[in-house]
């Protein structure tokens, strides 16, 4: 047979379509959707299970955090109580009880000297605690506190200005 023209008889007049049937991806897109939407929640909450009941449970009292702040003249505390900088590591390790893994919080004034602050910080890693979280205001976008205007000098107006 020889090759030529398709034939006529209604064979050779499909045309491909070159479009994407979009359908079936959404309905699978909708599917896994639910999917997720089922499952997220079982997620979150984690396993179900009925705890045994004790009389003798006490509960635990929450630990105070461990804050070192510097203030602006260089005086240093453990929490509310001043200490001096020999002081700082074995009053930390008192406060920590043994348990090193709690983060300490180390604080700065503002106007506190920078070499004072990495000073209490390089003295507290140097002895073996690590976990140390410095500590800013959490107002970080606020803005200072305005001036009041200056009021405009009496006198007559310069040239050209609009009365």
């Amino acid at each position: 047979m020889a090759l030529g023209a398709p034939p006529k008889n209604g064979a050779g007049l499909y045309q491909p379509l070159a479009e994407i049937n979009v359908t079936p991806m959404v309905d699978v897109m909708l599917v896994l959707l639910i999917v997720f939407m089922i499952t997220a929640p079982m997620l979150a909450a984690g396993v179900k299970i009925n705890l045994p009941q004790a009389k003798s449970a006490q509960p635990m009292k929450p630990r105070e955090p461990v804050t070192i702040t510097v203030s602006k003249d260089g005086r240093i505390f453990v929490n509310a109580d001043e200490v001096a900088k020999e002081l700082l590591v074995d009053t930390v390790r008192a406060k920590l009880a043994g348990d090193e893994d709690t983060a300490i919080r180390l604080r700065g004034d503002k106007e506190a000297a920078y070499g004072q602050i990495i000073g209490a910080l390089d003295l507290l890693a140097s002895n073996g605690l690590t976990k140390i979280a410095i500590m800013s205001d959490n107002r970080a976008g606020a803005a200072p506190t305005p001036s009041p205007p200056a009021t405009p000098a009496a006198g007559p107006p310069a040239s050209g200005a609009a009365p």
